[in-house]
């Protein structure tokens, strides 16, 4: 069974991006390549335990086991060594992707308090957005009673965009809940 995302898109959004961006090649037609989730983790470095509860909660949010992110460099000021823990990212694609992004279209941002909508500012030039959400307990998925303390997480949504009207349009036709001017 396909994904309601993906039917969307192959049904409504593709026929319609083709015609509004004068696209002849199917092959050239905006389509999502894949969805970055990434959450910073460097204020509970030195605790495992908390490190294995925000990977359980990443996991369920995303249906896939999240990869550890090493820091680069030693930073003293910071207490930081290389090789230390400072992130948690997880890439997803294809169908995980689709039921992500819906679910994050659908549910959980109309849930975030004061909503009005995501900025339209947040792309990039080569047509791909990235979203923050300040609290990852948003996500129906999180038991609030055994979550650990609510942190941020990044979404970045890349597209085969050539410009940012493009990708703007086709996350706009998936559903994306911009703000209105």
């Amino acid at each position: 069974m396909k994904q309601r995302l993906l039917k969307k898109y192959e049904e409504e959004v593709k026929p319609k991006l083709a015609s509004e961006f004068d696209i002849k090649n199917q092959m050239a037609i905006p389509r999502l390549e894949k969805a970055v989730i990434n959450m910073g983790i460097g204020s509970v470095t030195k605790n495992e335990q908390t490190i294995d509860n925000l990977k359980r909660d990443l996991a369920a949010i995303t249906g896939q086991t999240p990869s550890v992110r090493p820091a680069r460099v030693s930073i003293a000021s910071f207490n930081l060594r290389a090789g230390m823990p400072v992130g948690l990212s997880v890439t997803l694609r294809k169908d995980k992707m689709y039921s992500f992004l819906d679910r994050l279209f659908s549910i959980v941002l109309p849930r975030l308090r004061d909503f009005r909508g995501v900025p339209i500012k947040s792309f990039d030039k080569y047509g791909n957005y990235t979203l923050g959400i300040a609290e990852h307990t948003v996500f129906p998925e999180i038991d609030i009673s055994r979550s650990t303390p609510a942190h941020g997480l990044e979404v970045t949504i890349v597209t085969t965009a050539k410009e940012g009207e493009e990708a703007k349009r086709l996350l706009e036709l998936l559903g994306c809940p911009f703000m209105k001017n």
